[in-house]
């Protein structure tokens, strides 16, 4: 019995390695990775806390229809959050959110080093 529990602990711990958690993916900055191949939507955040979805101003209360606008023709579209380093975590959070929920795939922009 202690060897069958023995057994068991073991592959437990090796399938457990294997699992690997998805997800945000989010480029750290000042990386060297490499760039996103796929369709692109551009939200850009200022240092104002002004949204741009692909250089359009967009009002805070329509953002998140902006993005879903930006996204139908592509559902493989890739959103890519330009926040600028000033800009509090909690508006970054919110495109986040907004991508979360509608299963939108984001990354987040970072400078080349």
């Amino acid at each position: 019995m202690t060897d069958m529990v023995f057994l068991l602990l073991i592959f437990f711990m090796l399938t457990s390695t294997l699992v690997t958690t998805n997800a945000l993916e989010i480029q750290l900055p000042k990386s060297d990775a490499t760039n996103v191949k796929k369709a692109n939507v551009a939200v850009t955040i200022d240092e104002k806390l002004q949204f741009s979805i692909d250089n359009d101003l967009v009002a805070p209360a329509d953002l998140e229809q902006g993005i879903l606008q930006a996204v139908k023709n592509n559902p493989e579209a890739v959103l890519i959050i330009r926040a600028d380093q000033s800009v509090p975590t909690g508006e970054t959070v919110r495109v986040l959110d907004i991508a979360y929920r509608n299963q939108i795939k984001v990354v987040l922009a970072t400078d080349p080093k």
